[in-house]
């Protein structure tokens, strides 16, 4: 099983050393990895893995039974079990993924107090953001004041906190319609949780900044609904 060593709160490590336990056609299993392996709308982290005598580029990273699986591109032979070898992560990729990440949880606690809108599915990528909202009729005043509000979350720069908790204690904190809790399997206890300091809980496995100042402005740059109501709000940040 893969050690996966950003949790709960390692988001900044972006070079380590870890062994090799496992080689595939395609794919490289290590026994711990800070790879981000996708999930919760994040994209898996890219990067490089090096040893001696040889490269390989990381082009995607995904959870398979306990293990991450680490695909990569290699010119040449992949290392055998029992390797040490050097992780790269592509830094400022994972920067604007988790300042992302991080604006989409402050984004939807704002539409969630301010128009009781209940977050049912959201998605990242390097070029923006997206959330989808039930429970809410949002007009362009709404948005307006859902990116107002958000980046004066952001400006009081409070502390991000990652931690481990049991999951019943989690339940009790998380305000309904904050997250799906019921897709999460039962098995899952503890749970990883993400807290802003005095506004925020949520579970979340992704990566986010330590600071709301480190997130940048916020931007919606479009807002839809579709034809059964949910509405979707697109967004990006800038330093």
């Amino acid at each position: 099983m893969t050690d996966l060593r950003y949790l709960p709160d390692a988001d900044g490590v972006t070079e380590f050393e870890a062994t090799v336990v496992d080689v595939g056609e395609e794919y490289v299993v290590l026994d711990g990895t800070y790879f981000y392996p996708g999930g919760g709308g994040q994209p898996a982290d890219r990067g490089t893995l090096t040893w001696g005598g040889g490269s390989a580029t990381v082009v995607d990273a995904r959870k398979n039974h306990g293990d991450v699986r680490h695909y990569v591109d290699a010119d040449g032979p992949l290392p055998d079990a029992g390797t040490t070898v050097t992780g790269r992560i592509d830094a400022d990729r994972r920067d604007r993924l988790t300042r992302l990440h991080t604006a989409q949880h402050v984004l939807s606690r704002v539409a969630l107090d301010e128009f009781g809108a209940a977050t049912v599915d959201n998605g990242l990528a390097v070029d923006g953001g997206w959330v989808a909202f039930d429970g809410v009729d949002l007009d362009a005043d709404g948005v307006a004041t859902i990116e107002r509000l958000t980046n004066a979350a952001v400006e009081r720069d409070l502390a991000v906190r990652k931690t481990e908790r049991p999951r019943s204690t989690v339940e009790e904190a998380v305000p309904e319609g904050r997250a799906r809790l019921d897709l999460i399997p039962e098995h899952v206890d503890p749970m990883r949780v993400v807290e802003i300091d005095g506004f925020d809980v949520c579970p979340c496995g992704g990566t986010h900044v330590d600071r709301l100042g480190d997130v940048g402005r916020v931007r919606i740059t479009e807002a839809s609904t579709d034809d059964g109501g949910t509405e979707r709000i697109e967004f990006d940040v800038a330093p």
